[in-house]
């Protein structure tokens, strides 16, 4: 899955390699596989971004806020201080969930990834899992 529109700065989706819209319609294996590569993904990231914690969300189905029908973990590098309460990182999410519903044009103000920029985010990624 690309990210054309992280909500925030070195937000990562992390997907099964099937396409499917809900979390429960995952096989064991691939619940188990999904989780584990948030994992490592997590731990990597918050290494490579100097974070001290790190945020997994997933919102699963319309009423829980997902936007888009294909199951995914949002893996979210956290720094001290980077949101005055800490919850307020789920608000930021719905707000720019909602944002985007509301817009026909898919919200204006997040303008989508080049294709050389997702190119050099994912060289830089691709070091540190080999």
């Amino acid at each position: 899955m690309v990210n054309l529109r992280p909500l925030l700065p070195v937000h990562v989706l992390v997907c099964p390699k099937r396409e499917v819209k809900r979390f429960t319609d995952l096989s064991t294996d691939e619940t188990s596989d999904l989780w584990v590569t948030a994992k490592e993904v997590g731990v990597r990231l918050e290494q490579y971004h100097k974070a001290s914690s790190l945020t997994f969300a997933i919102q699963d189905g319309p009423q829980a806020g997902q936007t888009v029908p294909h199951v995914h973990i949002h893996v979210i590098p956290r720094k001290k201080g980077d949101f005055e309460n800490n919850d307020e990182i789920y608000d930021a999410i719905d707000v720019k969930e909602k944002e985007m519903k509301e817009k026909l044009d898919l919200d204006v103000e997040r303008k989508d990834r080049t294709m050389e920029e997702m190119s050099h985010e994912a060289n830089e990624y691709r070091a540190l899992f080999s």
